[in-house]
């Protein structure tokens, strides 16, 4: 079995260039020195994330397509939360040169197949050898010429809303960790999360006044919000959907856990909401989240706490 120091940078590149397929809004693809993407809205929505073996990932807990996936999600999803539609990513790839050729295939059909779930595509990127598998990813997107869905425009009055999973992977990291094997539902969404990609659009269409990708758990996650916005988000623990399968440990991963990558977004009071949007909680004047009249202990994860 070929390694990627087998074949070499160049030979790489090649290699997982040829099964990458170019999405409508690639104007130029790998092969140069830098892609071209269109921009038709004369502006380009822009997020990055780093993805580093052992701290994002575990190579024994995910094979190499879903951890493409997820890299792919996560990035997408901040897209998305801007009200904007994905066009494109560009990802930097660095891994020991003894990782085989076909695990690097398969990372990248990852990409490719959630940059296409999107209606995304990876346009290019870069390769370097490295202790550790570690991931950046850039993800670009189009507002199509409406202004940007920000953390900044929730109101006193406004009503809290969801859409999507959440406590999914955070329970499933814990089966993982607990080297469990079931239920196989929760194990999935932690190796491979299911954005709502239409939720961008859905917010934008109901008015939304403020939206987020939830990363690192709702109750941290609306604190952004409040923050941004300078108010306070009262949430209704009784509120929060958590289904029968999270068990005992529902209602904290559901307000805690991270990785789902379902959205959160405040509406005007009189918002009519789709079944698909579950409404949790208001806003408030003040200032942070308060969870059924109290601050929370713990409100979700922190990249720099051990």
């Amino acid at each position: 079995m070929s390694t990627i120091g087998d074949l070499g940078e160049f030979g790489l590149i090649g290699r997982l260039t040829r099964r990458l397929r170019p999405g409508r809004a690639v104007r130029l693809g790998p092969g140069d020195d830098a892609a071209v993407i269109a921009a038709p809205d004369g502006r380009v929505v822009a997020t990055t994330d780093l993805l580093v073996e052992g701290r994002h990932f575990r190579r024994d807990w995910s094979g190499p397509y879903d951890i493409g996936r997820k890299a792919a999600a996560q990035n997408l999803a901040d897209v998305v939360a801007m009200g904007a539609r994905p066009t494109a990513l560009l990802v930097g790839f660095a891994a020991p040169l003894s990782t085989p050729a076909a695990w690097a295939e398969r990372l990248y059909d990852g990409l490719d197949d959630e940059c296409r779930a999107a209606g995304a595509s990876v346009a290019g990127g870069d390769l370097v050898g490295a202790p550790e598998v570690t991931l950046a990813v850039t993800a670009l997107g189009d507002l199509g010429g409406e202004p940007p869905i920000t953390r900044s425009g929730a109101r006193p009055g406004d009503v809290v809303a969801v859409r999507g999973r959440l406590g999914y992977s955070a329970a499933g990291m814990r089966l993982l960790a607990e080297g469990r094997d079931g239920p196989a539902e929760l194990i999935e969404a932690h190796r491979r999360p299911q954005p709502p990609y239409a939720a961008g659009e859905e917010a934008r269409a109901l008015g939304a006044t403020a939206l987020l990708d939830v990363s690192d758990g709702l109750l941290q996650d609306l604190g952004h919000i409040a923050a941004a916005s300078g108010v306070r988000i009262e949430v209704d623990s009784r509120a929060v959907p958590v289904p029968a399968i999270l068990g005992a440990d529902g209602p904290r991963h559901v307000l805690t856990g991270g990785e789902d990558h379902a959205f959160a977004g405040t509406f005007p009071a009189d918002t009519v909401l789709p079944p698909s949007w579950s409404p949790v909680g208001v806003v408030a004047e003040g200032a942070g989240v308060l969870l059924d009249g109290r601050e929370p202990e713990v409100a979700g994860w922190d990249h720099f706490r051990a």
